[in-house]
Parts: C-alpha cells; structure tokens; sequence
C-alpha cells in the first residue's frame, strides 16, 4: 500500500526529473556560445545559470542530514561569475548536481521526510527544505528556458504546446483516447 510520503517521494522526483529534463531540451539546442550568451549586464548566461543551479544542488543536499545546507566551502558569489566552461564540461557539471539529489530521493525514506535539516542555520523538516528547492530550481530552469528561446528566436523548438497550436494538439489528443 502506498503511503502519502511514498506517493509524495515518487512525485517530487518526477518533478525534479521534468525541471532537468527542459534544461536539457534547452541545452541540446544552443551551441557553446550560445551557453555563455547574457543580452546584457544583469542577466545571466545560461552557463551562469548551470553554475548556480548546481552549486546550490550540491550544498543542499550533499549530507543532507548531517550538515547545514549551505557549506562552509560554497562559494555562492562565485557561481556567478562566468567560467567560461566549454558546453561539455557545463553538461557534465549540470548532470553530475542533478544525480546528487536525485541519488539522495532515491534512497530516502519516507519517514525521513519528516526529519530536521538546516538551511543557513534555520531549522526545516526534510519535505519543507526538498519544497523550497522545488521553487528554487523551477524559477532557474524558467530563466534557462526563457534564455533559451530569446536566443534562438524562430529557430526555437518548444518544450510544450507551441503557441498557437493547442487546439490542434487538443484535437489530436483527443483522437488518440
């Protein structure tokens, strides 16, 4: 029988996967150069983005239960600052924080999902501080597709209904029922 924290497991991990998954349908259309693409001073690249999104995976959910999430070692101020990574090493980067937290849901009981975790020394349970990540990434991975499709104009494949076509894709799903 499945249980409301089970159910609740499983779902947040389909929605993290979706959040990853329009990332990488974003990055599989833009060269590198186009990675590291800002229209002006205040708004980030894609890279930047990468750099962040992953850096604070990292801090949040590395030790998870036995550290504060935000580490001593996180440098914040720096996941803003353009590296300059190539396409691959962005890919490899952005992969490589997403396994952390999904290898952390996959191994988390439920009943740990009422457990206490500190974020900047505020306490959480466990549910509360995976909901504020939830937020968190889903507002980055909005800007990353925004960025997206700024960049790449009519060349742009949507990740959704394209604009214009939901009667169209309405009537096509409804045929198929």
């Amino acid at each position: 029988m499945e249980t409301i924290g089970l159910v609740y497991l499983k779902n947040v991990k389909k929605v993290f996967a979706s959040q990853k998954d329009l990332g990488d349908k974003t990055f599989a259309q833009l060269s590198e150069e186009e990675m590291h693409y800002t229209p002006d001073e205040n708004t980030n690249s894609i890279a930047i983005q990468i750099q962040h999104v992953t850096g604070n995976i990292r801090s949040r959910f590395v030790d998870f239960f036995t550290s504060d999430g935000e580490k001593p070692d996180r440098n914040r101020d720096g996941e803003f600052n353009e590296q300059q990574l190539s396409k691959e090493e962005l890919f490899k980067t952005w992969e490589n924080g997403w396994m952390v937290l999904f290898n952390l849901l996959e191994n988390m009981s439920e009943n740990e999902l009422l457990n206490t975790v500190y974020i900047r020394g505020e306490a959480h349970t466990a549910l509360d501080a995976i909901n504020r990540q939830v937020n968190h990434y889903a507002y980055h991975v909005g800007q990353i597709v925004q960025l997206g499709k700024l960049i790449k104009k009519d060349e742009w494949n949507s990740l959704s209904i394209p604009k214009n076509k939901s009667k169209q894709f309405n009537t096509s799903f409804l045929n198929k029922s």
